[in-house]
């Protein structure tokens, strides 16, 4: 029982390292273009170029994670992302950033379907908010403490030294996972994935194409947020790096007491309802409908304005996250559970593609960011809708059948 919550402890961990290493790119991004003398449509390129290779493995990442376990698979993932991230510090043209950032998202690729499968085989229906949330939080975190400590190492050291710092810094935590992470169950794992997944057959349920849609559209706003709010902050409202970094944290350590809390209090209610879909889904619609309020910065202009309007929208996804999770762990067998996660994140990683380029084209070569930020709320609100009408527990027994 204790080693499996410490392996989720671990798993909050390497997902927080994760996402500092993914976005030191985004803390950079104002004085790398200024360095290479690239715009901001080429910058968009270099903040979408960790989601090409990272969306394209998240469904054989799930693969190799039911064939051959978590343990050894994580770690040379996890070893592989730290240098590439480290390496983005040596680079000394737009191309060679290019391909670390495209090595750094085939190594990240595993984190998500082997975290979430190892909680959907470790713990029961009505137990796995908590661990989720626990993880997820992780995803809130990394940010936070990235958008943080990254302003203040680019203020004193410089933008490669912090590159080089996280990145090999990070691989210390490959020495407690080695000792406290489960061995791979090899040989239960074949037999669970010589059947196939019908994906034909998955594809005529509108439960996946609810959970498709909106994981795309919710991924569209968070993506905006993690690689393009720094630089918005920079840009439009005339904000110091620390600042920045300030601005860009604190909405995120709120955001993930919330998915903790909201995570308990969904296991809390389903104990007691039996309801697993339909209370995740609520919190879901409401988490993504309260998100959507980053549309107010069309409207505030003070700093203070700023910062409250993107502390309620980030509460909102706080809500909403763990659950939007543990909503597709609790609809899906467990023999499936890493390939059904990584398309999922695969569909939400397009999203990531997407976000950055878009929002760099949007720009073009000046400051106004309306256009981005109305696309990104407006993106939460198709997402609420997608999970409202098109995932319902009527569906979930065909979807397993299907399976």
């Amino acid at each position: 029982m204790a080693k499996k919550w410490w392996t989720v402890g671990l798993l909050f961990l390497g997902i927080l390292i994760n996402y500092v290493d993914r976005g030191n790119l985004s803390i950079v991004a104002v004085p790398m273009m200024r360095e290479f003398g690239i715009s901001p449509k080429a910058m968009g390129i270099l903040l979408s170029a960790f989601f090409w290779s990272y969306s394209l493995l998240q469904i054989p990442a799930g693969y190799v994670v039911d064939r051959f376990g978590l343990k050894w698979t994580y770690a040379g993932a996890f070893l592989l992302w730290s240098l590439a991230s480290a390496a983005v510090g040596l680079a000394e043209s737009f191309e060679q950033v290019l391909v670390f950032r495209i090595l750094l998202g085939i190594g990240e690729a595993v984190a998500v379907p082997a975290s979430l499968a190892f909680i959907r085989q470790q713990f029961r229906e009505d137990e796995q908010g908590l661990p989720t949330a626990i993880y997820v939080a992780g995803m809130m975190l990394g940010p936070a403490i990235g958008a943080f400590f990254g302003a203040v190492l680019l203020e004193s050291l410089g933008w490669r030294q912090l590159f080089v710092f996280t990145g090999l810094g990070g691989c210390v935590w490959l020495i407690p996972w080695l000792l406290v992470a489960p061995a791979a169950k090899a040989r239960r794992e074949v037999r669970a994935t010589k059947q196939p997944i019908e994906w034909a057959r998955l594809f005529r349920s509108p439960l996946l194409w609810g959970i498709s849609i909106g994981a795309f559209f919710y991924s569209y706003y968070w993506y905006f947020y993690l690689t393009w709010l720094p630089s918005y902050l920079v840009m439009a409202h005339g904000f110091s790096f620390l600042k920045m970094g300030a601005y860009t944290a604190i909405p995120l350590l709120g955001m993930a007491l919330v998915a903790t809390l909201a995570g308990r209090a969904a296991d809390h209610i389903i104990s007691r309802s039996g309801r697993t879909v339909r209370v995740r889904k609520a919190f879901v619609c409401v988490g993504f409908t309260g998100g959507s309020s980053i549309l107010l910065l069309l409207l505030v202009q003070s700093q203070y304005a700023v910062l409250a309007t993107v502390c309620f929208s980030l509460l909102g996804i706080g809500f909403a996250s763990a659950n939007y999770w543990a909503l597709t762990q609790a609809v899906t067998p467990e023999r499936i559970i890493g390939r059904v996660i990584g398309y999922q994140n695969t569909v939400a990683n397009t999203a990531g593609v997407c976000a950055p380029i878009l929002t760099g084209y949007l720009l073009g070569d000046g400051k106004d960011f309306r256009s981005s930020i109305g696309f990104a709320g407006g993106s939460l609100l198709i997402a609420a809708a997608a999970f409202a009408w098109m995932v319902r527990e009527r569906d979930v027994k065909s979807f397993e059948t299907q399976s």
